[in-house]
């Protein structure tokens, strides 16, 4: 593709940039294939902005004739007379932060409103800036990713007597969302699996995600059986979950629907395990909404966030009724629910849902977070995110098409991510010491799942990233993160580990809102951010001192007691 002839104006000069933190600037905007840069002209200034264009979730624009005095950029300090016409460009992004140029001409403003509506909307990946980024301190020889399911298997040697890696789907064929190669029961072979994954939605046959080193119990994760409204079986999908059983007397189905959804969706041909032909599972529904409602309630909270009346009634009802934090509380109850099943009641569990690929994702994620010290490392998140939703098959290019802001009609974008690190950060703030990454790591993984240098939340699964090359052509977002530099930035240095599981409070008292994400652009967020500096400062001039957190307690964080 030729980006420029998508590019009628390059160039402007003495534009007037509006951006949160910084006074007005006037400068020259470039606009290139990827990116809106611009650069200050004003009092031998060098700073510049550098805005990646697939960041634009929706521009607003207003061309207007002027016949004005104007004094505000004179150099002379004295007013000049202005006359002809100029427009202003809105711009939304889907990090939530809102920048305005003021532009002159009338022509120069539409061709560049023009040339943003096009560029920052492209459908082919290929065109898309992962494939053009090269940074100097990375090189595309490296192994991508920071973990394979040939490694994770590895690594569970306590399980390799009675589960096996197999490679069925080596070619994508049985199931174009999962990575070529899973863990599945050893007494079941790879002909079974093909007639499992027929009986499953899109192919997701039951896979083991997780293993309970402590009890030997495991999660495993699939997509709803296709029963239909003649309730079809098969003995095949009844004997591999039979298989992981290993003479348990009983297993639990967490379905993520409720009881309701999951009957009719018998009529469309999906459906449920039935008792009388899966005796030793219990099923238990736990109803979490996802697509259109979880993104409207996105929309909702944002709007509440940028309500500028001041009034706390009108604040607290917008917040109320955006019901996202209803959605957080649901998330972190059924991931509590899936671990204590697994810690405490000693049962292994099968996670679906619909098609498997989002809310299954995001409880299978937060259950291994409450339970296992190693995903709470900074090597040990990124892997378990790489793990549970790259190559698990989350589709990140259609949930994160379009943010908040888009006047686009809403397609198949939810932000089951941004929940997730949502719940996340809720358990950060209710253990503070118990995480070894810090609030500046989930920050950056939203941003970059919505827009992004590198082709890790490129495409919808593992199968589409193959066919356009992302792992030869682009450079792996996890890696990155995990350089010395980069990996001081996001390590918590109050980080203490523990062994023992961290129980998330659920009560609507000890959730709040994720002020560092929803309100980053407020004057607030500034003084958060410096008080994180601060206290990160502080740490590492003492080094390791006094302040402990006893293991699977909640401790209220330091920020609570800042002022403001």
């Amino acid at each position: 593709m030729e980006f420029s002839e998508h590019i009628k104006t390059a160039n402007v000069e003495h534009v007037v940039l509006r951006q949160p933190f910084h006074p007005a600037t006037k400068g020259t905007l470039c606009i290139t294939g990827h990116h809106l840069l611009f650069s200050d002209r004003e009092r031998d200034s060098s700073r510049q902005v550098l805005l990646l264009l697939r960041n634009i979730d929706a521009i607003e624009k207003s061309v207007e004739n002027i016949l004005s005095y104007s004094s505000l950029f004179s150099s002379a300090g004295q007013s000049e007379r202005t006359s002809g016409s100029s427009g202003t460009i809105t711009i939304k992004c889907k990090d939530l932060c809102i920048l305005q140029l003021d532009i002159p001409g009338m022509e120069q403003c539409l061709n560049i409103a023009k040339s943003i509506e096009v560029l920052s909307s492209l459908d082919c990946v290929l065109d898309m800036y992962p494939f053009f980024y090269r940074p100097t301190d990375l090189s595309l020889q490296e192994q991508w990713g920071v973990s394979t399911p040939e490694k994770h298997y590895a690594q569970m040697g306590e399980l390799q007597d009675r589960w096996r890696l197999s490679d069925v789907n080596r070619d994508y064929s049985v199931c174009p969302s999962y990575p070529p190669a899973v863990i599945v029961p050893k007494a079941v072979g790879d002909d079974m699996l093909m007639k499992v994954a027929k009986f499953r939605q899109g192919g997701r046959f039951p896979v083991l995600c997780y293993y309970h080193r402590k009890n030997g119990m495991v999660i495993m994760r699939s997509s709803q059986p296709l029963t239909g409204a003649n309730k079809k079986r098969c003995r095949e999908d009844e004997l591999l979950l039979q298989a992981v059983m290993d003479g348990s007397d009983k297993g639990y189905i967490i379905d993520t629907r409720s009881s309701q959804q999951a009957q009719q969706a018998r009529i469309t041909g999906g459906g449920f395990e039935s008792k009388s032909n899966y005796s030793c599972w219990k099923r238990l529904h736990r109803q979490m909404e996802r697509g259109k409602a979880l993104q409207e309630s996105l929309i909702k909270l944002v709007e509440a966030c940028g309500d500028q009346s001041h009034n706390m009634d009108r604040w607290l009802s917008k917040l109320e009724n955006s019901k996202w934090l209803s959605h957080v509380q649901t998330a972190l109850s059924t991931a509590g629910l899936l671990a204590e099943c697994v810690e405490r009641d000693g049962h292994s569990v099968l996670v679906h849902g619909s098609e498997g690929t989002d809310s299954s994702l995001l409880i299978s994620t937060l259950a291994q977070l409450i339970m296992d010290p190693c995903c709470r490392t900074l090597d040990g998140f990124l892997t378990l995110l790489e793990r549970e939703w790259v190559q698990a098959g989350h589709p990140f290019q259609q949930r994160c098409a379009h943010s908040a802001y888009s006047h686009a009609r809403l397609q198949q974008e939810a932000p089951v991510f941004l929940l997730l690190l949502d719940c996340v950060w809720q358990l950060w703030r209710q253990f503070p010491l118990a995480l070894g990454f810090s609030e500046n790591l989930l920050l950056r993984l939203v941003t970059e799942a919505y827009a992004s240098n590198y082709g890790t939340f490129l495409c919808n699964n593992e199968q589409e990233r193959c066919v356009v090359g992302a792992k030869e052509k682009t450079h792996c977002l996890f890696q990155a993160l995990l350089r010395p530099r980069e990996r001081d930035l996001y390590s918590n240095p109050l980080y203490e580990p523990t062994e023992l599981a961290i129980w998330p409070s659920i009560h609507p008292q000890s959730l709040q809102l994720w002020r560092g994400f929803f309100l980053q652009w407020t004057q607030q967020a500034c003084h958060l951010q410096e008080a994180q500096e601060e206290i990160k400062n502080m740490v590492n001039e003492w080094g390791s001192g006094p302040l402990k957190q006893r293991p699977g307690e909640n401790t209220k964080p330091l920020l609570d007691s800042l002022p403001g």
